[in-house]
């Protein structure tokens, strides 16, 4: 069965130039299997002569007669939607920056670790610990923070011991 080119904007010496001025390889390569085509060139050897199936060229050719030459690029994948939108990060900033409530929170620093448990809590999605800390330093976050002072620490106790303890 042969494969036929419905598309006439270009000839088999304007799929080489174009394959030519292309910078994917890939591409390139599939502009030349359907100039050698359009030569009248049996599928088989067109396909062999550029390192493809014949029905992966038949395939090809079929998106050529759709898409045209951005048909012949190959489509990736847009990837994972975020799990936090853009509101509820904003939010996750907002408790980061606020810090946590030994009260409620039953700590006196955030960790990712407890973030992680906060999370699910306030969102609904469960993230991995380390996902948590990709998103804090997506945010602008670092690891490193100062050290936090114990929620019931006693200044004049704190001065008492300066002055009574013995320079060294």
């Amino acid at each position: 069965m042969t494969v036929a080119i419905t598309r006439d904007e270009l000839d088999a010496t304007g799929l080489r130039r174009a394959a030519a001025r292309s910078r994917d390889a890939r591409a390139a390569r599939r502009m030349l299997a359907l100039a050698m085509v359009l030569e009248g060139t049996d599928r088989r050897t067109a396909a062999e002569a550029c390192g493809m199936d014949r029905q992966t060229l038949r395939d090809w050719v079929h998106r050529y007669n759709n898409q045209g030459l951005d048909g012949l690029s190959d489509r990736h994948a847009p990837g994972p939607s975020r799990r936090l939108s853009a509101e509820q990060m904003a939010e996750l900033a907002r408790i980061v920056e606020a810090g946590p409530d030994l009260a409620t929170d039953g700590v006196v620093r955030w960790r990712r670790v407890d973030l992680q448990r906060v999370i699910p809590e306030r969102f609904r999605v469960e993230r991995h610990e380390r996902t948590v800390g990709k998103q804090l330093a997506a945010l602008g976050f670092r690891r490193l923070s100062v050290r936090p002072h114990h929620p019931r620490r006693d200044a004049e106790a704190q001065e008492a011991f300066k002055k009574t303890s013995p320079a060294s």
